[in-house]
């Protein structure tokens, strides 16, 4: 018996070493990181939309200071923070738009960027608006556009993400599903919609995921964080359709941006 507990109180001081060295290397990481200045790109999942809090001097960008970048930049004080995400932006945007901030220097860079190019606005509304079919056809044309026309757009990014901060770890941070399934909801859209929604969501996913490991980059899937706070669930960290701020629709909440994308981008760091 005594040698039993002795094992195990020496397990417990093993695996409480191991705990302590491995917070010591995340830590020392987003360190190093900080140090060379942090520059968040992206589009409103990045921006913030949703969380509220929005800085007045972002405009139509909407950018939250409950936005993950800036929570992670409040925890691990950069030496600099470029906040250039912007609701509505299209990997074009990026390009004309957010690059200005990144450097030889920089440490790291987030992005989370292509719903826009695939017309996921159009496609929710197109759901929202019409029957099975019409939806289930809609988001067809949206996952076409991911498989063939968005990886293109994806690379343009990523090679000037690279040429301009060509030492810096980078992140690129996927979309949650919008539903549970079987759900909670008793209105709203149909199942259907809502499998084939959340099925388009794992395609953008899938594709982002290659293109950027083709780059080099890091993904942060945000998809097993938001499990169980999805639209449907009860405890839901996504607006639904809101009719008294159609922007906010389809959008994370504050704990959407805190206990769903923050995580990610700390487990990818």
């Amino acid at each position: 018996m005594r040698r039993s507990r002795i094992a195990a109180y020496v397990s417990a001081a093993f695996l409480a070493a191991a705990c302590a060295l491995g917070g010591a290397q995340a830590a020392s990481a987003s360190n190093d990181l900080a140090a060379g200045g942090y520059v968040a790109l992206g589009d409103s999942y990045s921006s913030g939309v949703g969380s509220g809090s929005y800085t007045s001097e972002s405009g139509d960008c909407k950018r939250s200071t409950l936005a993950y970048p800036q929570l992670w930049a409040s925890a691990n004080s950069p030496s600099s923070f470029d906040f250039e995400a912007c609701s509505g932006a299209r990997t074009g945007d990026v390009l004309a738009n957010q690059l200005g901030g990144l450097g030889a220097d920089t440490g790291l860079v987030s992005i989370s960027i292509g719903g826009n190019d695939a017309g996921f606005s159009d496609v929710m509304t197109t759901c929202v608006l019409s029957s099975d079919s019409g939806c289930l056809d809609r988001i067809d044309e949206a996952v076409s556009y991911v498989d063939n026309t968005l990886p293109g757009a994806l690379d343009q990014v990523y090679d000037a993400i690279s040429a301009g901060a060509p030492s810096a770890h980078v992140v690129v941070l996927g979309y949650p599903h919008f539903y549970k399934l079987d759900g909670d909801c008793v209105v709203g859209l149909s199942e259907a919609k809502r499998a084939a929604i959340n099925s388009a969501s794992d395609e953008m996913n899938s594709v982002t995921k290659a293109r950027a490991a083709a780059h080099g980059f890091t993904f942060a899937d945000v998809t097993g964080n938001f499990s169980g706070h999805e639209i449907c669930s009860g405890d839901e960290w996504l607006h639904s359709l809101d009719w008294g701020d159609i922007s906010d629709s389809y959008h994370p909440t504050a704990e959407g941006q805190s206990g769903g994308y923050l995580p990610a981008l700390n487990g990818a760091v």
